[in-house]
């Protein structure tokens, strides 16, 4: 997962050098990415796009080179900022998807009596003969004494319903990833894995990585791994073409902040309202799938 800031927007003070430097970056990114592992990404998921042209603007760039398709979906949050799916049109097929829509209504509220938030965006694709159902996801953020806690546990339920009949009935794979702003041990995401007998379901390789001290973000003095990965079991099963290696987040010394005071941490674009010009307040986060055998 990475992170796109808003572009055109009452947020934050953009202008047309800044974009492009912003778009510049985020290819660099995935330039670096492909330097370190020999490959891009063939699924890339996104989060706060701001609009369907910053993601146009993005694919023509090197190193993706319009050989990568868009699923996007403008979704009914108040700052308008959605996820989205790149894929390399050369691996992958897709063969459906959605946005996944969230009501909730409001109590105290004179003018509108229900709240938005970002859609999930869900898409199933085909990857080297492989149905992969995929699930992305930016939940409402740790906000004014955690108020939206009880909205992540309502969408994540929802989703684990969804999650529940594809491995009950299809035994396709599923990936569910994002920006959950929750750590892997919260009692959400730990809830997520489990069917309603308490057998597993899903595996969440950022959980090992939480607890050995690795992390995506920070907040004053807290390290924090709220992008993950989650999977099915079936990439750990030897009956499937598609085989889990290994998740990791992509920390280069390149994204790290100029700060010596910052070191180790994300080179942001903004610090509050201040124009530092770098990539995002988050590291991006990947996973590694070996093949198996051809089916």
């Amino acid at each position: 997962m990475h992170k796109l800031d808003p572009t055109i927007s009452g947020l934050r003070n953009w202008d047309e050098g800044r974009y492009r430097n912003k778009l510049s970056k985020i290819a660099h990114v995935f330039r670096l990415m492909k330097e370190e592992n020999g490959v891009l990404p063939f699924i890339i998921g996104l989060s706060e796009v701001s609009g369907r042209k910053v993601l146009e603007d993005l694919v023509k760039m090197e190193p993706f080179n319009s050989e990568y398709g868009i699923v996007h979906y403008n979704s009914m949050d108040e700052r308008r900022v959605d996820v989205a799916l790149l894929y390399d049109k050369n691996k992958v097929e897709i063969i459906d998807s959605e946005a996944i829509t969230f009501f909730f209504e409001i109590i105290n509220r004179s003018t509108e009596n229900y709240d938005t938030t970002r859609d999930i965006l869900y898409s199933k694709v085909r990857y080297k003969g492989e149905i992969i159902n995929i699930f992305i996801a930016h939940l409402p953020s740790k906000r004014e004494k955690d108020i939206n806690k009880p909205k992540r546990a309502f969408i994540l339920s929802e989703i684990r319903e969804r999650i529940l009949n594809v491995v009950n009935n299809s035994k396709e794979n599923v990936i569910l990833c994002g920006d959950f702003n929750e750590n892997p041990d919260d009692e959400n995401l730990v809830k997520i894995l489990f069917d309603d007998a308490g057998v597993k379901i899903l595996e969440n390789p950022f959980q090992h990585l939480f607890s050995t001290r690795n992390y995506s973000t920070f907040h004053y003095k807290s390290g924090l791994l709220y992008d993950q990965i989650i999977l099915s079991k079936s990439f750990f099963n030897d009956d499937h073409v598609l085989e889990f290696q290994e998740a990791k987040i992509f920390n280069s010394e390149k994204l790290s902040s100029r700060d010596r005071k910052f070191a180790g941490r994300p080179y942001r674009t903004y610090a509050g309202t201040r124009y530092l010009g770098g990539y995002s307040d988050h590291f991006p986060v990947f996973i590694k799938l070996g093949i198996c055998k051809q089916m």
